[in-house]
């Protein structure tokens, strides 16, 4: 009351300092921003550049020679997860446009974005149509095409992949098309035969080991030898899953040394004890022995999905199973994948894998 009966002036003296207190606060609260901006390390380190792309030598040749002026055909990338085919033509992408232009040059969809028939008529169209002029601005030659990258083109809708091939043939002069999937065979024909065809294979052991060894040392994160190879082993091929395991694992031990037996628990993989003594149980010739283990394991929240995939190896390995046994076994696995796959409840597929296991291995006792 006192200040607003003397005036403006003692408001005005005090709303200096707000200010100045206010401002501090701000500039403060974006310095921590900047300091604390986490980033998933798959992100952190995809690859910049076409070079920086590992174990895809026909793919880089190819994608090289456009960057050297010649044209690009349409594309499509396929194979499993996490083998860099979304990161390549991302690279090549910033690489002929440049950061300025790469946003009103590239349209990526993803399987989460909508893309029936008539997205693809309308958004996908009428980018297509579109004509680009100019060049950048660090004086490099601009391609005059734009680039069209449909993310998990398997999940599209067989309908919007036909709608997709008369735009494709249309607006050859002004936009190329990259499709990206894991399955070749659920993309149309059509759309197979107007583009150049590229496998991105697994990555190999060696590989995979150098660059998460390139990446735990940036991170400064102590890991040993056998979690970097248990690390390739569980992701099987799959650099993304990889790297995400090792961020995972560094975050639970919280700078200590990552161990096996880290990456093990974190990577869901069921230890080798466990399946040992599954294994030894039904080889035991007893069910209510049998139903225990087959209870514990559940109890303890192993996905029998994976024991499945495990015990595949195992059983597959033994020699001192018959292979008719073996593919017995085998048999019952791919059946009780397909059941859990449909919904069955676990505990009960476990039980009738264990019954055709303990029946075999019985058998052979």
């Amino acid at each position: 009351m006192q200040a607003f009966l003397k005036g403006p002036s003692a408001i005005s003296t005090r709303a200096p300092a707000s200010k100045e207190r206010g401002a501090a606060a701000a500039a403060g609260g974006s310095g921590e921003g900047k300091r604390l901006k986490p980033i998933p390390w798959v992100e952190k380190y995809r690859p910049k550049c076409v070079d920086e792309v590992a174990f895809q030598e026909e793919v880089v040749a190819v994608l090289k020679k456009s960057l050297e002026g010649a044209d690009l055909p349409n594309l499509l990338f396929y194979g499993p997860p996490g083998t860099g085919k979304t990161s390549t033509i991302l690279a090549l992408a910033r690489e002929l446009y440049g950061p300025e232009l790469f946003r009103q040059r590239v349209l990526e969809l993803n399987a989460s974005d909508e893309r029936g028939i008539q997205v693809i008529r309308e958004k996908v169209k009428i980018f297509a149509q579109l004509t680009v002029s100019g060049s950048r601005s660090d004086g490099k030659v601009c391609p005059p095409f734009k680039i069209v990258i449909l993310d998990e083109a398997d999940s599209m809708t067989s309908a919007a992949q036909a709608a997709l091939r008369r735009t494709m043939e249309r607006e050859s002069k002004t936009t190329r098309f990259c499709l990206i999937c894991n399955y070749i065979s659920r993309i149309i024909e059509p759309l197979t035969s107007r583009c150049s065809k590229f496998r991105f294979k697994p990555l190999t052991d060696k590989i995979q080991q150098q660059r998460l060894l390139a990446v735990s040392e940036k991170e400064n994160v102590q890991v040993s030898n056998e979690a970097v190879s248990c690390l390739v082993k569980v992701s099987e091929g799959d650099l993304r899953k990889a790297i995400t395991f090792l961020q995972s694992a560094t975050r639970l031990t919280g700078g200590k040394e990552i161990s096996e037996k880290v990456v093990t628990e974190i990577a869901g993989v069921v230890p080798k004890e466990t399946i040992d003594g599954l294994l030894s149980a039904c080889q035991s010739g007893s069910f209510e022995k049998l139903e225990t283990v087959a209870k514990n394991l559940i109890n303890e929240g192993y996905a029998v999905a994976q024991l499945i995939n495990q015990l595949h190896d195992d059983i597959v390995e033994r020699e001192d199973l018959p292979d008719q046994q073996k593919s017995v076994i085998a048999e019952k696995l791919a059946e009780v994948d397909k059941c859990l796959t449909d919904g069955a409840d676990e505990y009960l597929q476990l039980i009738s894998l264990c019954a055709v296991v303990m029946q075999q291995l019985t058998q052979n006792g």
